[in-house]
This record gives C-alpha cells, sequence and structure tokens, in this order.
C-alpha cells in the first residue's frame, strides 16, 4: 500500500534540538529534510544570490506598518521582478514559492520559515505543525556545547535567535509564533532526549493515521 503524502513543518526554539530532531526523524522515515537547503534551492531558480536569502533567513522585513500593525502582513502571492526584486518581502515569497513546490512533489520535513503558515494559506493538506521548545536553562547547556562556548554568551546568542525568528514570524504571517495554537503538537525536549522527541512526533502521525 502505498504511503500517504505527509509535510512536518518543525518551528524550534534555538537550543531545544529542532533541527536534530527533524534531520534524525528524516533519516529514519526515508524522506528529506530541509533546512538552509531551502535557501540554496530559491537561489539557484530565482537567479538572485544566495547571500540575499541569507541576510533575509528567518528575519522581518524592513516595511514599518507590518511590524507596526499585526493585522497586516505581505501578500503572499507570486515574487516580482525588477528593482524590487531583492527586497525582504519579495525574497520571503520566492522562499514560500519553493516550500510550496517541494511540498506538492515530495512528502518531506522542513525547519522554520514559518512553513506550517505557507502550507496552510497555499491550501495544502497532510501538513503537521510542530513545535519543539525547551526551558532556558536547558537550551543554554546545549548551546554551550555545541558552540564551545560560556553560559552568558549561549544566553545572549539563544535570546536574539528566538527574537529574529518570532519577529520573522509575526511580520509574515500576523501570527505570535509562541502561540502553541498555531501548531498541531508542542514538545518541550527539556527533559527528554532527541530519539525521544521523535518517537512522539511518529506517534503523533499514527493517530492521525500515517502509515510510517
Amino acid at each position: 500500500m502505498e504511503r500517504k503524502h505527509f509535510i512536518i513543518a518543525v518551528s524550534r526554539q534555538y537550543g531545544a534540538g529542532g533541527k536534530a530532531v527533524g534531520k534524525a526523524l528524516a533519516k529514519e522515515l526515508g524522506v528529506h529534510f530541509y533546512d538552509e537547503e531551502i535557501l540554496k534551492i530559491t537561489s539557484e531558480t530565482s537567479a538572485i544570490g544566495e547571500q540575499y536569502f541569507r541576510l533575509a533567513d528567518e528575519k522581518a522585513g524592513n516595511n514599518l506598518l507590518y511590524k507596526i500593525f499585526d493585522s497586516i502582513k505581505p501578500e503572499l502571492g507570486e515574487p516580482k521582478v525588477g528593482d524590487r526584486i531583492t527586497k525582504p518581502d519579495n525574497l520571503f515569497r520566492f522562499q514560500a514559492k519553493i516550500i510550496k513546490e517541494i511540498a506538492q512533489r515530495e512528502s518531506c520535513i522542513i525547519a522554520g520559515r514559518a512553513a506550517n503558515y505557507v502550507l496552510r494559506e497555499a491550501g495544502i493538506s497532510d501538513v503537521i505543525s510542530i513545535y519543539v521548545y525547551a526551558d532556558m536553562k536547558r537550551k543554554i547547556q546545549r548551546i554551550m556545547d555545541l558552540e564551545k562556548t560560556d553560559a552568558e554568551t549561549a544566553e545572549k546568542h539563544i535570546k536574539k535567535i528566538d527574537k529574529d525568528r518570532a519577529e520573522f514570524y509575526r511580520y509574515y504571517t500576523g501570527l505570535d509564533w509562541k502561540d502553541m495554537s498555531n501548531y498541531d503538537l508542542c514538545i518541550n525536549s527539556s527533559d527528554i532526549e532527541y530519539p525521544q522527541v521523535a518517537r512522539i512526533i511518529k506517534d503523533y502521525m499514527h493517530t492521525r493515521g500515517y502509515e510510517i
């Protein structure tokens, strides 16, 4: 029997292990895991330098109105060409286009980049939206181990990246990144190892009728 198509969209706090979980789960399920690879693919298909996408990656755009009013957000239409081609809002449209194309083509796991919102707005079904978070103490220890740095530097890095991700999500979706009602499944990874987090996601998929 053919396996049911699925997309797992993983939103993750920095240091909570969302990337590690996504990569491990993708390997176990035999599907692709997309994180920064999306930047390279988008650059190649749009003929825009990858550095532009990296500079804007998971960061809010620069339209002040969108930053002030939660109800105002950029349109998710087709990306535009011309003198505004490298504007942050347009780069997001290029990226969203690639995310939708990947999701329509294959089962996979996509990290961040408001993928859950992009796919929902596109009317793409079979999307499982995950949010992985952890307490600050645990995140600090993980980032200290990962980046070989001290606790103060690790905490500053975590707060900076999570702030960028929250502002990015609000800017492009009008929603609160940490609002758990935006997700199907939220997992606190503070006291459990990554394989256990992956197991929880697999169990949840089973309850949703996915044969994996």
